[in-house]
């Protein structure tokens, strides 16, 4: 199978997933609701108005738009790599899985809000509900890894890990085509 092929679906498994996820949790569960699987490991719904981690310091407006020319570059690059024949399928493969965690969450951001009647168009908050409070103290605070994500954001991260660990030096200098 092409790299091409391999991309787009990719790309489709991630936003299926990721969006089936999603409106699960937004028509399952209440705002705040929270469901212990394991002592280490809850469905949480919480939703995240701006950033990664709910940081905001731009509007809401622009971010949403920053997102989608951000994605539409991403995009791009994905096809400019698979046309030049000159990068790794596993570098091209991590793009893809940027830009599916990054068009996932700009769904929510565009449409959610719409959909679900609480903002308008390009003001939705994006659904978070994976938490992993791993390590917590002897009054049941959290001290490892208190925030909630998604599936989109999960695909950012370990897509962006595996850049920097197994393809750091494809992005700065051409390499010849390798399967990896």
């Amino acid at each position: 199978m092409s790299v091409g092929k391999k991309s787009i679906l990719v790309i489709l498994a991630v936003l299926i997933i990721d969006q089936i996820s999603k409106i699960w949790i937004k028509t399952h569960f209440t705002l705040g609701e929270s469901v212990e699987i394991t002592s280490w490991f809850h469905i949480t719904f919480i939703e995240n108005n701006g950033m990664a981690f709910g940081m905001e310091f731009i509007g809401k407006l622009f971010l949403t738009l920053f997102r989608i020319v951000a994605v539409s570059a991403i995009g791009y690059f994905i096809y400019r790599f698979i046309k030049q024949n000159k990068y790794p399928d596993g570098f091209i493969i991590c793009f893809s899985l940027i830009f599916a965690g990054a068009a996932g969450n700009i769904i929510d951001s565009v449409f959610y809000g719409v959909i679900f009647g609480d903002a308008p168009l390009l003001y939705g908050k994006v659904v978070d509900m994976l938490y992993f409070p791993i390590i917590k103290n002897a009054a049941g605070e959290t001290l490892f890894f208190s925030p909630v994500f998604n599936i989109a954001d999960s695909a950012i991260t370990v897509s962006v890990a595996c850049i920097l660990i197994f393809y750091h030096k494809c992005l700065g200098e051409k390499k010849e085509k390798k399967n990896a």
